[in-house]
């Protein structure tokens, strides 16, 4: 995982070289620029890349998954992030924590992820081990643990030096590929100064593991106190190991993949410092009790063999032609063919068991971040098990459901815009290209204009609706139009408002008769879906399914705000009295509370609310104050400028609407030299000003 352009492909590459696993380097084409890792995203990485790989190292069996840098594509890392049991973070060695790097690192954290640090392109000008290792230090906030220093930087990178061992690996200059280089013990002799520089190095490794492992401090102040040179290097790496685990520091490692160096090593760290699937412990799994519980986290289309999803086994095993149930779509299905993602081809298994990544064929309803269990049974048994534990420590018993369903926080999307086909003929075509990449890719949200019919696509960024646009193209052959970019806006209340309706209809022989009085008034609290109050008279004597029927009403009149039709949210509705006549169906109380919602909704103080995205930007100095002046023009509010090396980094906050498009405007003011990294931060109310542009624009145009 990694910022965009630290070298993520080009390391998985050396990887699978190194391990055999593919015949020839593959090759990224000095991909050093932005368009270039885009296109090859493009024709390469929307393949098995950002799935999963399994390779052999040494005894070894790894899952490898490469997840994209881009910030559009966060819910893909956050989806990987959930099935591994540990990361390599890649660094670019001359820029140190960028700002994607610190949201995965983030996303790792909030998942408990053990990781190692791998600072890539050291050969790359500029390329600083120091400045690298202290970024980690600063901005992350993590321990690093120096296991290896680079002999030379930039241009006079030759190789690394291991610091547990204290031995020099040298890469041959002249070899192609990197598979040959020499290990030499550091030598008296040889290298004086370089030996002293490396048992400074050692030592004060040593002091930072017995600061942090209570078990390795006891066997340094015991038999080593005198000379930690005795300290055999295996105990050294144990406790590495151990303190890896427990996330109290991070092992650091460096490399160029580009010029095949430092890979080798790197490998060996993930097999000695990362956990293996037994070592990591999911709190859902003693639930279970050794029966089936496994996530899909990615769905492929295959062409042939149609959905291929992608499981990751927690516990017990998985055999073909099994029965299994989807507790999310609450469907039982079954697996024709297991495949193991193994080199180029995909290898037919019989059987795979806990902590392995299995490719399925088969099944037709499971989508992205779906729990897989042996059976409904076998669910509920589980959360029996965890309401009962639930019970004794007093949690809730949802906190029992969200074990079981170890899925992914799907974040809500913020660009939307109208997609149509080429001809009214092709719709149907269009709805199963969407649909498919739906299951895919769960952050794409596609939805029916009521009033146009109009399909709406809604996604994360500009790059990511793109993308889906080129897919659609790409993979299904429609060229399908895309409408202008809009914002997800959203509205809420300032004040209290009270409404009454009643509704009062004869159909056939059943007269339906509904009086309802509620109240909405804001929250102080920022809450997506209304927070439902019943006045003590109302609540007393309401059944289950008219209470349904009234949430029903109140979502649904959420659903499209006065203003501007967007989602309505931060309020609270109390219910104060409602009349039902007896035999009145339950459709009809829905639609007059939603009727009555709305009414109380036209009458408040309307406010619409708007994203405000983070946005970051690395500019030159010469630059700027072009940039800034741009910002400014855009209602961008910047909290500090940064330092990093000879560069500026520019952080604060802008509001969505203002930064479309702003990807080809920065390449203009910059001439190419600046990049930006955007996420949602949180949406705020627009000022009065601002919102009537907004409103005055929108009813001129529709």
């Amino acid at each position: 995982m990694a910022h965009i352009d630290a070298g993520k492909t080009t390391t998985t590459e050396r990887i699978l070289y190194y391990s055999g696993y593919t015949r020839s380097l593959g090759d990224v084409d000095d991909g050093d620029t932005v368009t270039d890792f885009m296109a090859q995203e493009r024709e390469r990485g929307i393949t098995i890349q950002s799935a999963a790989v399994t390779f052999d190292w040494k005894g070894y069996r790894i899952n490898l998954i490469d997840t994209p840098g881009h910030v559009d594509f966060t819910l893909e890392v956050e989806r990987c992030l959930r099935v591994l049991d540990g990361a390599v973070a890649v660094f670019d060695a001359s820029a140190g924590v960028e700002a994607q790097t610190l949201t995965v690192w983030r996303q790792a954290d909030k998942h408990k992820i053990p990781r190692i640090c791998f600072l890539n392109k050291m050969d790359k000008i500029g390329a600083s081990f120091n400045y690298a290792v202290e970024s980690i230090r600063e901005k992350l906030k993590a321990k690093p643990l120096l296991l290896q220093l680079p002999i030379g930087e930039g241009k006079t990178f030759k190789g690394v030096v291991d610091v547990v061992s204290k031995e020099k690996l040298l890469w041959n200059p002249n070899s192609d590929d990197g598979k040959d280089f020499e290990r030499k013990p550091l030598l008296e002799m040889s290298d004086p100064e370089l030996l002293k520089e490396i048992t400074e190095a050692r030592n004060a490794l040593i002091e930072q593991v017995a600061d942090l492992d209570d078990e390795f401090a006891d066997l340094v102040l015991g038999e080593f106190s005198e000379n930690f040179d005795l300290l055999p290097a295996e105990k050294l790496q144990t406790a590495v190991h151990r303190v890896t685990l427990a996330q109290t520091a991070v092992p650091v490692l460096c490399g160029s993949a580009l010029k095949n160096k430092g890979v080798q090593p790197l490998l060996d760290a993930i097999t000695m410092y990362l956990p293996s699937p037994e070592e990591r412990n999911y709190e859902f799994l003693q639930w279970y009790k050794g029966d089936l519980c496994a996530l899909a986290f990615k769905v492929l289309h295959d062409k042939q063999r149609g959905p291929l999803v992608f499981l990751r086994i927690y516990s017990g095993m998985i055999k073909r032609q099994l029965a299994i149930h989807n507790i999310n779509g609450n469907c039982t299905e079954r697996i024709s063919r297991l495949l193991l993602p193994f080199a180029d081809q995909h290898v037919e298994i019989p059987s795979l068991t806990a902590g392995n990544i299995a490719l399925t064929v088969g099944l037709k309803h499971t989508a992205t971040g779906d729990t897989i269990v042996s059976s409904k049974s076998s669910a509920l048994a589980a959360c029996r098990r965890a309401e009962r534990e639930g019970e004794k420590k007093h949690r809730q018993n949802d906190e029992a459901e969200r074990l079981l369903l170890a899925g992914v926080e799907i974040p809500e999307p913020v660009f939307f815009c109208t997609i149509e086909p080429p001809s009214v003929a092709k719709q149907p075509d269009l709805d199963h290209a969407l649909k498919c990449l739906q299951r895919e890719d769960p952050s794409l949200k596609v939805k029916l204009d009521p009033d146009s019919g109009q399909t709406i696509l809604c996604g994360m960024g500009e790059l990511h609706i793109e993308i889906i646009h080129d897919r659609i193209k790409r993979e299904y052959g429609l060229e399908t139009y895309l409408g202008p970019l809009q914002v997800a806006y959203r509205e809420t209340i300032l004040n209290s408002v009270r409404a009454t309706d009643t509704l009062d209809r004869t159909l056939g022989d059943r007269r339906h008769l509904v009086t309802v009085e509620l109240e909405a008034k804001s929250l102080e609290t920022s809450s997506l879906l209304p927070v439902i109050e019943y006045a003590a008279s109302v609540a007393q004597d309401l059944s289950q399914a008219s209470r349904e029927a009234i949430e029903n009403g109140l979502h649904s009149a959420c659903l499209q705000g006065p203003l501007l039709g967007s989602p309505v949210q931060d309020v609270a509705i109390t219910l104060h009295s409602l009349a039902i006549h007896p035999g009145t169906s339950t459709a009809m109380i829905s639609a007059c509370v939603s009727r009555c919602l709305q009414k109380a909704l036209k009458k408040a103080d309307k406010q619409i609310l708007e994203p405000l995205m983070n946005l970051e930007v690395t500019v030159t100095r010469d630059y700027l104050s072009p940039v800034l002046a741009d910002l400014a023009q855009r209602r961008g509010n910047i909290q500090e400028i940064q330092t990093r090396q000879d560069n500026k980094v520019v952080i604060g906050f802008v509001p969505l609407a203002e930064i479309m498009g702003y990807s080809t405007v920065l390449r203009t003011l910059t001439s190419g030299s600046a990049t930006f990294a955007l996420e949602l931060s949180n949406y705020q109310a627009m000022n009065p000003q601002d919102q009537s542009t907004l409103l005055s624009q929108r009813s001129g145009s529709s």
